[in-house]
């Protein structure tokens, strides 16, 4: 049984503040692609879902004269290295296993390469994954983080991709005791 499900995280406060802030919908979108690929990769498909809705709870914004300023915010970007302490914290406060905790944080901290100098990371399964997924629902000059969602939809949504990971996880479990 997981203790920190999908449903608890978006009803909490620094879910909603700053996940709202960058695109719930597409945080959604993410972590449904994520559950949806995770077997591919190798990964559990709770954590693919956490770090997929996490993923870009590290996003600010950066307005000038009241307008985004996207090419100020490519070339000055750390939404990763805030966004993987941010979620780490929050999981770790909801007790979180400390290893789901750290795997989830680097997963967020690794998704995109903007902020790092150019050279191969040799990335984890769940890493890749992240990135997949959120290059998967990218749209041009950040336009994903500009979708809108009702909170009621997004709760159904969730409440959906909570159920279906839950169904994965029994599956998995089936199979191994059968194994």
């Amino acid at each position: 049984m997981r203790k920190v499900t999908l449903s608890i995280l978006v009803e909490h406060p620094i879910v909603q503040k700053y996940v709202g802030r960058s695109g719930l919908e597409h945080a959604i979108s993410v972590a449904e692609k994520a559950v949806e690929i995770s077997g591919d990769y190798g990964v559990s498909p709770d954590l693919a879902a956490k770090a997929g809705l996490l993923h870009d709870i590290g996003h600010y914004e950066w307005y000038q004269n009241g307008e985004w300023d996207f090419e100020t915010y490519k070339e000055n970007d750390i939404h990763a290295i805030k966004g993987a302490a941010r979620a780490h914290k929050l999981l770790v406060r909801l007790e979180e296993s400390l290893p789901n905790a750290k795997e989830i944080a680097l997963a967020i901290l690794l998704h995109t390469d903007s902020y790092l100098p150019a050279g191969n990371l040799e990335l984890h399964p769940l890493q890749k994954l992240v990135a997949v997924a959120d290059t998967f629902d990218e749209e041009p000059n950040g336009g994903h983080h500009y979708r809108k969602i009702d909170f009621e939809l997004a709760k159904q949504r969730i409440r959906k991709l909570d159920q279906k990971i839950d169904q994965m996880i029994r599956s998995d479990q089936s199979i191994e005791q059968l194994g």
